[in-house]
């Protein structure tokens, strides 16, 4: 057993205040889920959650301000902004699972044991159990299915019957391979057998807990392993059916992967911090087995991007994704087979800005920086460096009609007209001067031209 002792430091103010209401109050409070898992594992804790003897009534009279607000016994402390902080469950056990989600009939437990018996696998059904003793806190470990060895042998293994867990909540086999990705871990061979078997089951769970789970798979730090796991489980071709037909498909020319593992690659080497580009990473060419043409050193994948861009707007309804995320997923993978020459106008760029847009061109040099080191190049290139110089350049330039020194006020002033789209027909015309010569972009030569191509 690992020794507890210096663990306590780890253990933010704010929970320890919140550990001395239950004292006071007479209950018991322990630390449950992963938070116990990442803080043996030396893992940053991002959820503090805990688990108590005490109703929810009672805890609701403990002298915090509280909420209650659901049929599962979870209680929200707030902070002193009066921000939901701190979540506490009494122990209970479960029933039935008719949804393959939440459990039909909760019945509240009396001992923390029997909490930790419905957990879905033994590393999160561990407790911490926080006493009081002279001059602070003490922490207990309650580990009744051997979770500890579990992690110290970096194995995964569902508590009990591997079958029931699964049956019991189908988003478990995601989080199955999710969690065995983040902490490096290898799912026990019974329990891997079961997503196997069961992994049909994940139709039952709504797009957003799913699109979550993958989330979280995506921002792992080495989220290949976890594509690939859900591949060998059977799960990807539930969430991502497309991108199995890449395996296996052989590329020509300067390609030394097939599609397949170019795109793992490409996600391994993606250092964006944002799941939307990650995922656009991973299925860049989601598209090229549509498109292939050939064998050999003659295949080719003509407009792959565009076939791939279709791909990326069925997913984004799949996933159900914002507007935003579907619109940057779509520009992300429409528009990522781009030429970095030296010899391309400020013209050609602007087209580029325009059609990824300058919010997303960060994204796009992250996907096409992974597409490099995915495809075994170097990271960079001169050619690619300018690129990313003339990106920056041009958008100082004249951008739009917007960005002209005169408006269309300026317009009708001038020309004493009145509103009409012969308006706008004339700043166009005005701007394609300017984007063809910046220095033309000044208010006394724009009114004075306006005057000439009336």
């Amino acid at each position: 057993m690992k020794d507890m002792a210096g663990m306590e430091k780890k253990i933010p103010k704010k929970v320890i205040d919140l550990a001395q209401k239950f004292w006071k109050g007479g209950g018991e409070i322990y630390l449950v889920g992963g938070a116990v898992r990442d803080l043996l594992l030396g893992r940053k804790i991002y959820d503090w959650d805990f688990t108590t003897n005490l109703k929810p009534e009672k805890m609701l009279k403990l002298g915090a301000k509280a909420f209650y607000e659901n049929k599962f016994g979870t209680v929200s402390f707030l902070d002193k902004k009066g921000k939901p902080h701190l979540e506490v469950t009494t122990f209970r056990a479960e029933e039935g699972y008719s949804d393959k989600r939440r459990p039909d009939k909760v019945i509240w437990g009396k001992k923390v044991e029997e909490d930790l018996s419905r957990r879905d696998f033994t590393i999160n059904a561990m407790a911490l159990k926080l006493e009081k003793v002279k001059g602070g806190l003490k922490l207990k470990l309650i580990d009744p299915f051997w979770g500890q060895e579990d992690l110290n042998n970096k194995i995964l293994r569902a508590v009990g019957n591997p079958k029931e867990r699964f049956t019991e909540d189908a988003l478990r086999l995601l989080r199955a391979v999710r969690i065995a990705t983040q902490v490096g871990f290898t799912i026990e061979e019974e329990t891997f057998k079961s997503v196997f078997e069961e992994s049909k089951l994940l139709k039952e769970i709504s797009a957003e807990r799913i699109r979550d789970e993958l989330f979280k798979l995506l921002m792992s730090d080495h989220p290949g392993d976890g594509i690939k796991l859900l591949y060998s489980a059977g799960l990807l071709k539930q969430i991502l059916p497309e991108l199995i037909n890449s395996y296996g498909l052989a590329q020509a020319k300067h390609h030394i992967y097939d599609v397949w593992n170019h795109s793992i690659n490409a996600l391994d080497a993606c250092k964006s911090d944002d799941p939307i580009t990650r995922l656009g990473t991973l299925i860049h060419d989601i598209g090229k087995p549509v498109v292939a043409r050939g064998e050999g050193e003659e295949r080719s994948f003509h407009n792959h991007e565009m076939a791939g861009a279709g791909f990326a707007k069925k997913l984004s309804q799949r996933l159900k994704l914002s507007k935003k995320q579907a619109d940057k997923l779509y520009r992300l993978v429409r528009w990522h087979q781009f030429t970095c020459e030296e010899k391309q106008t400020d013209k050609a760029i602007r087209r580029f800005i325009r059609n990824v847009t300058p919010e997303y061109l960060e994204d796009m040099i992250h996907l096409r920086r992974a597409d490099r080191v995915g495809s075994g190049a170097k990271e960079t290139s001169w050619r690619w460096e300018l690129f990313k110089k003339r990106l920056v350049e041009v958008q100082k330039q004249p951008f739009s009609v917007k960005d002209l020194k005169v408006n269309g006020k300026d317009v009708m002033r001038v020309l004493k007209m009145k509103p009409s789209p012969k308006v706008g027909k004339i700043l166009k015309k005005l701007f394609a001067e300017v984007e063809e010569d910046k220095e033309k972009n000044k208010r006394e030569y724009l009114l004075k031209r306006m005057k000439k191509i009336i």
